[in-house]
């Protein structure tokens, strides 16, 4: 039994609300089960010097945890003087993640940067923010189709990702702090619309897994990733 009460094979509640501020030109709540991620994109007519005069556009991303998204008050990296480690690798995964659904040849020499604030912690915070990303994404790109910057959409798929692991013995779907916490196999699984693989995590933390192991895992994360994108569709109609 799963400390949810959830089946193997079930997702935490999904929900997406989208136009979640004022000033950004995309924006979005994602919430899965307790983990609470705001996702904004920024427009702007400009790209990064290693890229300028190229023709391509750029996605970025950055990443960060709100002092009190867990049970304990984490210090703001601000006030250490510099990122940790884990932001960086978890900002790089999204960047490089979203990056994976765009043509850049469409979208033109400019750039959108995706911020993801974690406001409360439960497990899969970057699965989360990856998820919530492209819907903000969504959000900008459409503003620039119908203000007729671009001629073909440069979204050429959805990009979802899920955490699967192995929790006492078992392959389980969507990871909160409790499993993940003590699961002995954790991966998180990131994914196109179509099914194709961006990237994948998966490490042994307690036990080593099976190659049957791993298939089930991603057979759950192909699951946990469809149902995502239709919720990333609905919200970004």
């Amino acid at each position: 039994m799963r400390p949810s009460g959830r089946d193997l094979t079930e997702m935490r509640p999904v929900s997406i609300e989208t136009g979640i501020t004022k000033h950004a030109e995309g924006s979005c709540l994602i919430k899965i089960g307790d983990t609470h991620v705001l996702c904004t994109a920024t427009l702007e007519e400009r790209v990064p010097p290693f890229i300028k005069g190229s023709g391509l556009g750029w996605v970025t991303a950055e990443y960060g945890m709100l002092p009190r998204a867990t049970n304990t008050r984490m210090r703001r990296e601000a006030a250490a003087g510099k990122q940790g480690g884990r932001t960086v690798e978890i900002q790089r995964l999204i960047g490089r993640s979203l990056r994976a659904g765009v043509d850049r040849v469409a979208l033109g020499e400019r750039q959108i940067t995706i911020d993801c604030d974690v406001i409360q912690a439960d497990g899969g915070t970057r699965c989360a923010a990856i998820t919530g990303g492209w819907v903000a994404l969504r959000q900008a790109v459409n503003k620039l189709i119908k203000a007729g910057d671009v001629i073909s959409d440069p979204l050429v798929d959805p990009v979802a990702a899920v955490s699967c692991g192995i929790y006492a013995g078992q392959p389980v779907l969507d990871l909160d702090y409790p499993e993940d916490s003590e699961a002995g196999v954790d991966g998180n699984f990131i994914m196109t619309g179509s099914g194709k693989l961006i990237e994948v995590q998966m490490s042994a933390e307690g036990s080593v897994f099976s190659r049957d192991q791993m298939n089930a895992l991603l057979d759950l994360a192909e699951k946990g990733v469809g149902e995502l994108v239709s919720a990333q569709q609905g919200a970004a109609k």
